[in-house]
């Protein structure tokens, strides 16, 4: 069991949930509403990439084959990631060079969507998981943009505040295309649309689909438009919060002590809805709150 991937993965996600709520709990002890969700972006940030990070040590040969063919050394850029992600994680939870590692984050998700993502989605353009995966991974580099302009806000205002319009637009048209899949086929899994039908033994297996997708679509929309723009957002990552609850961690939690490889599935379903909702809810973080913007315009 030690030696499992599975067990490092989900010790990891624990140690870093339990860490990140000890160190933020006054932030989120005195946030009110929305702030109190949107206090906890860079825990749902750090979790994930922390239960991401023991597959790239010893995980599933996917993860290996995912380093594109022409890049030299290909298992040292798998460990380098695992590396990377640890490193990224600690920074959100430590809150130590955060300007420094959220930029990086950013940067290295994207390398996935040009580097992986784009030619899978090209090669077959019709295929909509395809550019799902784009969408997702470049949501997350959104995210972790958006967590980078925060901090960044008081020295560089103009900057900071361009590359959260980048990261809202990013965000918006994923949370579209996410809803408008969800709604038009609700025998999938819900949230980040992805190649799996809901198991039929899950209660609301048939229902699920539909809330999650209007609420994506209408948030995104809202986004678009900048139309109360940080409650869209906080919506999203509320609404792919609560997926990652229900069904993922159920789905999860069914999946153990069955194969590895269900459990495997299950851990990286939940680190994916995660992040996506903290990806959100980081832009919602870098957001002007809609009153302040009123406020601004009198």
């Amino acid at each position: 069991m030690l030696t499992s991937p599975n067990f490092w993965m989900g010790l990891a996600g624990l140690v870093y949930l339990i860490a990140g709520l000890l160190l933020f709990r006054k932030e989120i002890g005195t946030a009110r509403g929305w702030d109190k969700l949107i206090a906890l972006a860079p825990i749902f940030i750090a979790v994930s990439l922390a239960v991401f990070a023991p597959e790239h040590f010893r995980g599933p040969e996917f993860v290996l084959d995912s380093v594109p063919s022409y890049m030299p050394w290909r298992p040292f850029w798998m460990y380098f990631v695992g590396c990377a992600l640890i490193a990224a994680a600690t920074s959100f939870t430590a809150r130590k060079l955060v300007r420094v590692s959220s930029a990086l984050l950013g940067v290295m998700f994207l390398l996935f969507v040009c580097m992986i993502f784009l030619p899978g989605a090209f090669s077959d353009p019709k295929d909509r998981f395809g550019w799902a995966f784009v969408l997702r991974d470049l949501s997350f580099s959104a995210g972790a943009w958006a967590l980078a302009a925060v901090h960044n806000r008081a020295t560089f205002p103009r900057k900071s505040q361009w590359i959260t319009v980048v990261a809202r637009m990013a965000i918006a048209i994923a949370a579209i295309y996410y809803g408008v899949a969800q709604i038009l086929h609700p025998e999938f899994v819900p949230g980040v649309a992805l190649e799996k039908i809901m198991p039929a033994w899950v209660p609301l297996h048939g229902v699920l689909g539909y809330p999650a997708g209007t609420i994506l679509l209408f948030a995104g929309l809202a986004l678009i438009l900048n139309q109360r723009a940080r409650a869209a957002a906080a919506a999203i990552g509320a609404v792919m919060t609560a997926l990652t609850l229900y069904p993922y961690l159920f789905m999860l939690i069914h999946a153990l002590g069955g194969p590895a490889a269900d459990i495997t599935e299950g851990l990286n379903y939940v680190a994916d809805t995660l992040l996506y909702a903290g990806s959100a809810l980081a832009l919602a973080s870098a957001l002007p709150r809609w009153q302040d913007r009123l406020a601004k315009t009198m």
